[in-house]
């Protein structure tokens, strides 16, 4: 039972705030149209004009409120779904759950950062810091030395872990062919709209990509720590792969150009984490339950 009242806490106040802030970017819309704005580094960009994203560009808007439509979908209903398992002694849910404050943990660090300011940056903040502290407890509630033992012999670590060396390496590629020809050339690269920095790509270059290689490798060497950190990234790269997916679609709808090559690969990404979290999953090997040790 450690930890089992103030993670139902926290999870409530994680959902109801994610439902308020996700709901916010969809549905709020008043406002004016779209303008032209010169940016720091003298590009001319289109500020969005309208709704809770009023000072953002119309690309990051387009990217803003596809994850807001992936936070409705998917992220609030497995939240429920992950924290009614986990907090009723299931194994599988506590895994899940982890994964999932991860998602909700990812998301509202870059909406703290990257998103202009507007009325819900207290809200963004509350979610990224009641995130992080769910996110830990539910990490904390996971017996770890008996952790490889809770897997069937048939796992299969090897394609997995080699899946998440290809995620990593994905991104790392991908990103870093965005920064460094530009680098090189003492040029700013492209995607800096009206921000000054790469949030995303600081994130996912400082965060993701060491948590897939770490995770494959502890993993291959059968440690307790590589079977929890895969689960998280397992989960992670999934709904990463949904959001960026659904970012390129909404990107697409609102007249932004985007790659198709980039965003065909997000789709492969969450397709075969999908299919390697569905086999983590299913080799779980029944226990009796124990609170938040349990099954």
């Amino acid at each position: 039972m450690k930890n089992q009242t103030t993670l139902t806490w926290l999870i409530a106040l994680i959902g109801v705030l994610a439902l308020i802030a996700a709901g916010a970017g969809l549905f709020w819309q008043t406002g004016g149209q779209p303008y032209p704005f010169t940016s720091l580094r003298g590009e001319t960009v289109m500020i969005n004009g309208r709704g809770l994203y009023y000072y953002d560009t119309v690309n990051s808007t387009a990217q803003m409120q596809a994850a807001d439509l992936v936070t409705l979908v998917m992220g609030v209903p497995l939240l429920a779904v992950s924290g009614w398992l986990a907090l009723h002694g299931s194994f599988r849910g506590q895994l899940l759950l982890a994964g999932t404050l991860g998602y909700f943990l990812y998301t509202y660090m870059s909406m703290s950062f990257n998103t202009a300011y507007n009325q819900l940056f207290l809200v963004y903040v509350a979610l990224f810091s009641l995130s992080l502290v769910a996110f830990i407890l539910a990490m904390m509630s996971i017996d770890l030395a008996s952790l490889p033992q809770r897997f069937s012999t048939r796992l299969p670590r090897r394609g997995i872990a080699g899946v998440l060396f290809a995620a990593g390496g994905f991104l790392l590629l991908a990103w870093l062919g965005l920064i460094g020809p530009p680098l090189l050339q003492n040029q700013p690269p492209a995607g800096l709209e009206s921000t000054t920095t790469l949030v995303i790509q600081a994130m996912d270059l400082g965060l993701i990509v060491p948590l897939s290689f770490l995770s494959g490798i502890l993993l291959l060497r059968r440690s307790p720590w590589g079977y929890l950190l895969a689960s998280v990234a397992v989960m992670k790269f999934m709904t990463m792969g949904v959001c960026v997916s659904a970012m390129g679609i909404n990107q697409a709808l609102a007249g932004v150009a985007v790659s198709p090559m980039l965003v065909a690969g997000f789709i492969a990404l969450t397709l075969v984490n999908l299919v390697m979290a569905v086999l983590l999953l299913k080799n779980v090997e029944v226990r009796p339950a124990v609170g938040l040790r349990g099954v």
